[in-house]
């Protein structure tokens, strides 16, 4: 089923200036650029976030949600004041599915009851930190929390309620700043001990790792692939003990733990 539009209200509110310059990064070295291009292309450019509410993703700008247990696929129109709003991440948050929106410079509910944080220069969510370019942070209730020096390439609540960037090209949890791998790969995903990084969309039940690699959905447990179905790219997560995935045409699917189809 094609997802749905649904139309959201916005309170109007002076525009933000925008940044006039981009970021830059250092450049990987060319083996770190050959995985991560493996890993943009079995991501179909999506992102994603999961929890046992369900899962919300972004492409090309749109936030769509799907919520248990239909997992009826939402797109609301996110049309503030200054206009049609690009955006450039979702995440879960006490059972709402937020977006971030960089130009208005505001994080939004896409469902349920209307909330809105303005958050300024925001550039990532996790399910309790709202991320801005700057690494500063706020929490959803717009109140400062702990951040770090530098703009996060990804970032994650990890599975200790701990929370974990990847900045640069160092995983780095955020409330004491260690350094936890200095050699990090794009996809982050929480573990149930903290976070980990991959260099496919991947994520953890503890036992076991799922991933997409553009061509299949993998099981890898103990070392070694144990099952594998096919599945294009997209992304991966769980869901009440379901391995959900999304792809860019906003198709949901369900798996058991052992990849066996569920819809």
């Amino acid at each position: 089923m094609p997802p749905r539009e649904v139309p959201r209200r916005f309170f109007r509110l002076p525009a933000l200036a925008l940044l006039g310059a981009a970021l830059l990064a250092c450049a990987p070295a060319p083996t770190a650029v050959r995985e991560g291009e493996v890993g943009v292309s079995a991501a179909g450019g999506v992102q994603a976030a999961f929890s046992d509410d369900g899962v919300a993703w972004v492409v090309g700008g749109r936030a769509c949600v799907a919520r248990v247990p239909g997992f009826r696929a939402e797109c609301p129109r996110l049309a503030p004041a200054s206009g049609m709003a690009h955006v450039s991440g979702v995440a879960w948050q006490g059972g709402d599915a937020w977006a971030a929106l960089p130009g208005p410079g505001l994080v939004v509910t896409l469902d349920r009851a209307p909330r809105t944080v303005s958050a300024g220069a925001v550039r990532l969510l996790s399910s309790a930190r709202i991320y801005r370019e700057d690494g500063s942070t706020l929490t959803y209730g717009g109140e400062r929390g702990r951040g770090v020096a530098g703009e996060p390439q990804a970032a994650v609540t990890g599975g200790d309620g701990r929370e974990y960037v990847v900045l640069g090209r160092e995983l780095r949890r955020v409330d004491d700043g260690a350094v936890l791998d200095r050699a990090a790969q794009p996809f982050l995903y929480a573990t149930p001990t903290g976070a980990a990084s991959a260099a496919l969309p991947t994520a953890s039940d503890g036992l076991s790792l799922y991933r997409l690699t553009g061509s299949a959905l993998e099981r890898f447990s103990a070392g070694q692939v144990v099952a594998r179905v096919p599945h294009g790219p997209g992304q991966v997560g769980l869901v009440r003990g379901e391995v959900v995935t999304v792809d860019a045409s906003g198709r949901v699917r369900r798996f058991s733990l052992a990849l066996e189809a569920l819809d």
